[in-house]
């Protein structure tokens, strides 16, 4: 057994979140292992750029009221207990509903070669706001 020691909490970069977003690395698996795991805290408004995940990702959301969407789909609300998982290569955003901050876990793996998360654009109002 290895207690690891806790990285400071680092704020999401203006290049890949609009808005105030701030994490935490719970885990970062080295080889064989290539886990991802993030505790990821947005204030209301904020969210990620669009982007996609080598490997796919999985979300659950811990407090507070979000948004996720896939690139051509309609926005969903996510709440606490929600779990949700966008398969390898699906370009979406996640964040916090306008008036709740938003709490969740992000997971994710590594591939063995290759980027982790290809990044895109950033989220515009109107993409943000429609529903």
């Amino acid at each position: 057994m290895q207690v690891l020691t806790k990285q400071p909490t680092t704020k999401g970069p203006a290049e890949v979140f609009t808005g105030d977003v701030w994490f935490d690395v719970v885990a970062r698996g080295e080889e064989p292992s290539r886990v991802r795991v993030n505790t990821v805290r947005f204030a209301p408004c904020a969210r990620t750029a669009w982007h996609s995940h080598a490997v796919g990702q999985t979300l659950y959301v811990t407090e507070g009221v979000g948004y996720v969407q896939a690139r051509g789909g309609e926005v969903v609300v996510m709440r606490p207990g929600d779990v949700i998982y966008t398969p390898p290569g699906e370009e979406h955003w996640h964040g916090a509903a306008p008036d709740h901050f938003m709490t969740h876990i992000a997971i994710w793996e590594a591939p063995a070669d290759g980027p982790e998360v290809t990044w895109g654009t950033h989220v515009t109002d109107a993409e943000y706001y429609r529903r």
